[in-house]
């Protein structure tokens, strides 16, 4: 079955109605962002794919339970349940979540590349890898929204939503997180300079 031109409402109906298939496509839709979106903030692989499953049982006991009704915002939601489940995660452990671009992400991986030299693609990876250290840098809250944002793609109503904020302070944190990156990335060229 086909159902690329399905909307996301349409497909949960499908599967309230008793067809798996609606869940499972909304699941592929949406697991690649889900997936990183929580790898991001646990940073261990296997306990993401724990909380990634927990995510998608939540979802589904509230589908079956006739409580989904947010209406044509299924991944700002299913995002939002993410988020619970990580911190709820944390607070467990007694400790505070760290974002973090890990060995593994990129922040640049959907840029496409061009066709370049040895030396533009050392030079690239090397600034891709001294932006990444910097990013680390950031207070979490920054990380969080500058992740979500690019890597995630999300609007800043839905990072809002999620982080349980008001839009401006999600839109505050990104123009700290950005300005911070500024800097640091200037005081590093003039150290290099000196």
């Amino acid at each position: 079955m086909e159902f690329r031109e399905t909307s996301d409402q349409e497909l949960i109906h499908l599967y309230i109605s008793g067809n798996e298939a609606g869940l499972t496509e909304l699941i592929r839709r949406y697991q690649s962002k889900i997936y990183t979106s929580i790898y991001l903030l646990v940073k261990d692989e296997y306990l993401a794919e724990d909380i990634f499953q927990d995510t998608f049982i939540k979802v589904i006991n509230t589908l079956k339970a006739g409580k989904y009704n947010e209406e044509g915002k299924f991944l700002p939601w299913v995002a939002r349940i993410a988020h619970n489940l990580v911190i709820d995660h944390f607070r467990r452990e007694k400790r505070t979540p760290l974002v973090s671009n890990g060995e593994d992400f990129d922040i640049f991986d959907v840029l496409g590349h061009y066709d370049e030299s040895t030396e533009d693609r050392m030079i690239r990876e090397q600034t891709y890898t001294d932006l990444k250290k910097l990013i680390h840098l950031l207070p979490s809250e920054q990380k969080e929204v500058l992740i979500m944002r690019h890597y995630g793609d999300l609007s800043f109503k839905q990072i809002a939503d999620i982080t349980d904020v008001s839009i401006n302070t999600a839109l505050g944190r990104m123009r700290y997180a950005l300005n911070n990156l500024r800097r640091m990335m200037l005081s590093k060229e003039l150290l290099l300079k000196n």
